[in-house]
């Protein structure tokens, strides 16, 4: 297994798009973090009165446009090699289609924490030179960072599933964003409540709150892994279809 580690490591940290995508999580989550923290008036929580506002989710409101560069490093750590026909050439070197899958999954998770503990606690720590954050952290940055790490695996399961970049692209955008915003969209106060609950991203970032836990439609760690199912069921799935079919 370590001999599968090393190659699908050195093919991803030598994939050209890698290293700017960990950056652009980087600054996407930091920025939009800060952005969001600045937008609450020094009257709500720079008065004497304790302030209101989750702050702490509030600060980590650039995970939820930070996913989207996860997704595509995702989807490409295995999509390139479609694209370039080179999962044939893997392949015959290492014909353990299981192992090859399971090296790319453990490298591009261990990659993308690292990228998303660096992200969340920089915009963290932005944010408390804009505001007082005020709330328990652990929980909400540990569930943070695991939500960017299982959205670039939900990416490569996606890949794995289509064998294409731009459909596995397309349709994890939109089960990260287009999904959630349909929600608003539906009169019925109970199927938006049970869409909270079912939805990878709404029940995912569940985990970020610190306040009013009773009014989530979910739990916060039980919402993340509903992202956890989507992403691992997925990948389990894919690895069952790239198993049986032809490169």
């Amino acid at each position: 297994m370590i001999r599968f580690l090393h190659a699908e490591w050195t093919k991803l940290r030598t994939l050209p798009s890698t290293w700017w995508l960990l950056a652009a999580t980087v600054v996407l989550t930091v920025a939009v973090g800060a952005a969001a923290a600045s937008s609450i008036t020094t009257q709500v929580c720079h008065s004497a009165q304790p302030c209101q506002e989750d702050t702490v989710k509030l600060s980590l409101t650039g995970v939820w446009l930070g996913q989207a560069t996860c997704l595509v490093l995702g989807v490409l750590s295995m999509g390139a090699e479609y694209g370039t026909g080179t999962i044939r050439t893997t392949l015959t070197a290492m014909p353990a289609r299981w192992r090859v899958l399971a090296a790319k999954a453990a490298a591009l998770a261990l990659l993308t924490a690292a990228t998303g503990a660096l992200a969340i606690t920089t915009a963290l720590w932005t944010a408390k030179l804009i505001l007082p954050v005020q709330g328990p952290t652990l929980r909400a940055t540990t569930g943070s960072i695991l939500i960017l790490t299982l959205v670039a695996v939900l990416g490569l399961a996606l890949a794995t599933l289509l064998r294409d970049t731009a459909g596995g692209i397309i349709l994890g955008l939109a089960l990260l964003y287009v999904v959630p915003l349909t929600i608003d969209l539906i009169h019925s106060p109970t199927w938006q409540h049970r869409l909270q609950r079912w939805t990878p991203m709404p029940a995912a970032l569940s985990i970020q709150a610190t306040r009013d836990l009773n009014h989530l439609p979910i739990g916060p760690w039980p919402g993340l892994g509903v992202l956890a199912a989507y992403a691992v069921g997925l990948l389990v799935f894919g690895g069952a279809v790239f198993r049986l079919r032809d490169a």
